[in-house]
Parts: C-alpha cells; structure tokens; sequence
C-alpha cells in the first residue's frame, strides 16, 4: 500500500514541475500540443537532426529551423470548440 502511495506522489510532483507531463484533467488536444512543441524543440535542439531533414527535404538549415519554430505556435491547428464538451460528456458515463 505504500508502494502504491509512493509511486502517485512521485507522478504528481513530476506532473507539478513539468508542464509537458500532463495531469489527470489534460484533454486529448492539450496532450498532442505537447508532444508536437517537445519533438520540434528537440529537432532544433540537435543539429544532426536538422542536417537530415534538410538533406532530405532539399532545403537548407535555417529554413528547416525558422519552419519548426513557426509551427510551434499553433503545431496542430486551432482548439476544436467541442474538445471540452466530449471529456465532460465521457465523466458522466
């Protein structure tokens, strides 16, 4: 039983100090929002990984760069409006 305990509080403090872990009210939306704003920072981040899409896309490093930090304000779209409604509609079942 303690066990148990122990391994929820670590979850909730790392779901405190890190925004990209979620918590248990995160919608499906938010969570996809994450995830796409963590893999395009760690694409900026590595240069190897830059160097391969540019070499396979034919477009040059900063090109690649200045399209991944723009598709980090909105990486997928505006929120849908009934995004909410849906997990509210799921807690009542």
């Amino acid at each position: 039983m303690t066990e148990r305990f122990n391994i929820y509080s670590q979850l909730e403090h790392l779901q405190m100090k890190y925004v990209g872990t979620g918590h248990p009210d995160i919608t499906r939306y938010e969570w996809v929002v994450n995830h796409h704003r963590d893999s395009a920072a760690s694409y900026i981040g590595h240069h190897h990984m830059l160097t391969m899409f540019g070499v396979s896309e034919n477009e040059s490093i900063g090109r690649i760069k200045y399209r991944l930090l723009q598709n980090m304000v909105a990486p997928c779209g505006k929120e849908p409006k009934g995004a909410e409604d849906e997990d509210d509609e799921d807690d009542l079942e």
